[in-house]
């Protein structure tokens, strides 16, 4: 007797209206029409804003958050050129230049006074607009960890040559007009051109000079955060000359700022043909970043939020597996790829609707919280929602959620279980969230990169630069990459995540 083996379910009705539109109603149709699932949405936005404003309420302000050895106070911001909060400290060993002209020096030993000097300690020469912190200025320096570099305004650098600051090395800094260029040499003799830079309305009058500056050296985890303490830094000018009109008699001693570790030394030894000076300094110049990012802070319910609209993804197709009725959707619609991607649209646009809304109502009721928690100028800059980084933060979050809700979908279409996706889901996308905190730093920033939490780079509005030295941790809220690849890498997962989905519907029996 012959056994016959059952095939596997095919639908033999003739396709029905099934263009993609008809498609989006129906899946539409079936969102807002189950009670539970309006319930699900609306609760996901509410959880949202109310998880923001607890931790808002929660973030206290503390002027030195980074507790220092010396129980000196962190020199207070001020605002630079460009508007942007910055940091402004060091020693200046300075002279009047009226017009145009150069000073050039032989800057080595860069060394701190426990032998080793932060990476981005600096030691240079500097044509400032006045001795007052957070003048414009431009600066061609060496550094112990990067090399010769030139910078000004705070928020410009430029790579020189790669030169050790235990090898000595020439530097020459030239006004004229307005502009300033730097150059290096490695013998005084052949130089080359590191940049040219233009300071807009820098007087006839400025200050030109040496500088050293010591940041606060930082040691840094996931875990237990960042302890930083002041350091200071000396460094030999040697055969320092100048051109230029004024400024030709004595020069002037300044510690530019509130140095943390105190005010800063120089002495001269004068030669019958060249000077020599000693200077140490600390404090730093620098873009001040704060440790936490506000808008962040005003949207992190969306870590909590997203679990609700990731179970309703994953409930947006599971439901019919778990009712049978996945195969009458089928029958009306054959092409399957399509129902899934009309699924994907639908559940997407509606948690990127709820999730919008969510987001904005999440920072304007958490940006006065944490304003009158002291998170204010000059030491945090105020948030605007017509910002463009705020903008994008707000509009992210809620393209974030959405990728989330499509993610859960295709894992629910994967999985055909609402226990197991959901279980899934939550372990790719809020387990490490937790445990970030409590790895290693390197450890943390690699989960931080390569998980779908990279997605939530897209929140960050503190401009971070590579040039001052401060660790990025993802206890406050830092992510290593940048906004839009964060967001890429989630939508990464979100588009494998479904066409896995199309590919196992299209091969096997619904």
């Amino acid at each position: 007797m012959t056994t016959m083996t059952p095939s596997p379910y095919r639908s033999t009705l003739p396709p029905t209206r099934d263009g993609f539109p008809q498609l989006l109603h129906a899946e539409w149709t079936k969102l807002r029409t189950i009670g539970r699932w309006t319930l699900t949405l609306l609760a996901a936005a509410v959880l949202t804003v109310l998880i923001s404003v607890i931790s808002a309420t929660g973030a206290s302000f503390q002027r030195a958050p980074v507790p220092s050895e010396s129980g000196a106070a962190p020199p207070e911001p001020g605002t630079g050129p460009d508007g942007l909060i910055v940091q402004d400290a060091f020693r200046f060993v300075h002279q009047p230049l009226t017009g145009d002209g150069s000073i050039t020096a032989r800057v080595s030993g860069l060394t701190g006074e426990d032998g080793e000097s932060p990476g981005w300690a600096k030691a240079g020469l500097i044509v400032k607009q006045s001795t007052k912190p957070s003048a414009p200025y431009a600066a061609v320096m060496i550094t112990p960890g990067h090399g010769v570099r030139m910078q000004s305004n705070f928020t410009h650098d430029t790579a020189g040559s790669a030169a050790s600051a235990d090898t000595p090395r020439w530097l020459r800094l030239t006004r004229t007009g307005t502009s300033l260029t730097g150059y290096e040499s490695a013998d005084g003799a052949t130089w080359q051109k590191i940049g040219t830079v233009r300071l807009a309305g820098l007087p006839d009058t400025a200050e030109a000079g040496m500088f050293v500056a010591s940041p606060n050296a930082e040691e840094a985890n996931a875990s237990s955060g960042s302890v930083s303490f002041p350091t200071r830094s000396t460094a030999v000018f040697s055969d320092v000359t100048r051109t230029g009109g004024g400024g030709q008699g004595s020069w002037q001693n300044t510690d530019v700022g509130e140095t943390p570790a105190g005010s800063g030394e120089s002495r001269r030894t004068a030669g019958t043909s060249t000077s020599t000076f000693t200077v140490t300094g600390s404090g730093d110049i620098t873009p001040h970043q704060p440790r936490l990012d506000l808008a962040v802070v005003g949207l992190s319910g969306s870590q909590l939020g997203l679990v609700l609209f990731a179970a309703l993804g994953v409930l947006f197709i599971t439901a019919e597996y778990r009712r049978g009725m996945i195969c009458t959707t089928l029958s009306a619609s054959p092409r399957r790829g399509r129902v899934l991607v009309a699924k994907a649209v639908v559940i997407g646009g509606a948690t990127f609707g709820a999730g919008l809304i969510a987001a904005i109502v999440s920072f304007l009721l958490t940006q006065p919280i944490l304003r009158e928690k002291g998170h204010k100028l000059p030491y945090f800059p105020e948030l605007s929602l017509t910002d463009g980084p705020v903008l994008r933060a707000v509009v992210g979050t809620a393209a974030l959620l959405a990728l989330v809700a499509v993610f859960a979908l295709g894992v629910g279409a994967l999985l055909r279980h609402t226990a197991a996706a959901i279980t899934v889901v939550v372990v790719l996308v809020v387990l490490p969230l937790i445990l970030v905190s409590g790895l290693p730093l390197s450890t943390a920033q690699w989960v931080q990169r390569l998980t779908p939490v990279a997605g939530f780079a897209i929140q960050q509005t503190t401009p971070r630069y590579d040039f001052t030295g401060q660790a990025c941790l993802p206890g406050e809220g830092c992510y290593p990459q940048g906004p839009w690849w964060g967001l890429a890498v989630l939508g990464l997962y979100a588009a494998v995540a479904l066409g896995l989905a199309v590919w196992r519907l299209r091969r096997r029996d619904a």
